[in-house]
């Protein structure tokens, strides 16, 4: 979400924060139903470091990451091509586009912010049927989010999902604001910061504490999503990483977070 504009407050309707009891997952027909309606079947994530049958990229070009680390190391590839301005721009030619009409294999979920400066695709080095995003400012988590991570892991096998906060987002400092002053943010944007709240380093002051609760917040939506029990499973077997990281907009860079 971008800094440059000054947060407007004013009354609002009171948000109705994120909680309460998450959906289950359907049965294994419902779950047949929507592989076959939306993407086409795809093959589970074997482990961290396990090996499995790798799938097959958008037109051939090369196997598909299987496993949570071979998913990182591809992006952590992806973002050095990008912050030494050797791009590659993958998975955009006619071959890959008409090879898509028949589904998707992406190799990762990316929750990141809604800011423009920070698309996954392009800070990754990733094309098409790469990546699958999900974009809310400040990574807030809703059923709706929530519902699409968990779609991307359950019903297309990916081995990783990253939550990717940046340097100077304007949600987290909004919400940051928003509590020093008191005030409230209009409508559904405080709603934006009701969720960001309980991750406010209280320890900094000024523009410290705002860094630091760009990492705090990431922590706090990784530690939502590991906690959700399908999800949980997954990572239990080895089959899913959920990794919490950073993108720098002095130089570009994505790294993890502890």
């Amino acid at each position: 979400m971008n800094t440059d504009s000054t947060a407007h407050r004013g009354a609002g309707r009171a948000p109705q924060p994120f909680a309460g009891a998450r959906p289950t997952t359907g049965g294994p027909v419902r779950r047949t139903l929507l592989r076959t309606a939306l993407t086409g079947a795809a093959a589970l994530g074997a482990g961290l470091a396990g090996a499995r049958p790798a799938t097959a990229a958008p037109g051939g070009t090369s196997p598909r990451p299987g496993t949570p680390g071979e998913a990182w190391r591809e992006l952590a590839e992806g973002n050095r091509r990008w912050r030494t301005h050797r791009e590659r721009h993958p998975h955009e030619n006619p071959a890959v586009r008409q090879s898509l009409t028949a589904g998707q294999h992406p190799f990762a979920v990316v929750l990141g912010c809604i800011d423009s400066r920070v698309p996954p695709e392009l800070v990754f080095d990733q094309g098409l049927g790469d990546l699958m995003t999900v974009r809310t400012a400040g990574e807030v988590l809703d059923e709706a989010v929530l519902g699409s991570v968990a779609y991307g892991v359950l019903e297309l096998g990916i081995p990783l999902v990253v939550v990717l906060g940046h340097q100077s987002c304007g949600a987290v400092r909004a919400a940051v604001e928003a509590e020093e002053s008191g005030g409230r943010l209009p409508a559904h944007i405080q709603y934006l910061a009701d969720q960001i709240s309980p991750a406010i380093d209280h320890g900094k002051e000024g523009d410290a504490r705002i860094d630091a609760t760009v990492d705090a917040n990431v922590r706090l939506v990784r530690s939502r999503l590991v906690a959700e029990p399908d999800l949980a499973e997954k990572i239990g077997t080895g089959r899913l990483a959920i990794v919490g990281a950073r993108y720098e907009l002095t130089d570009q860079r994505v790294h993890r977070l502890a």
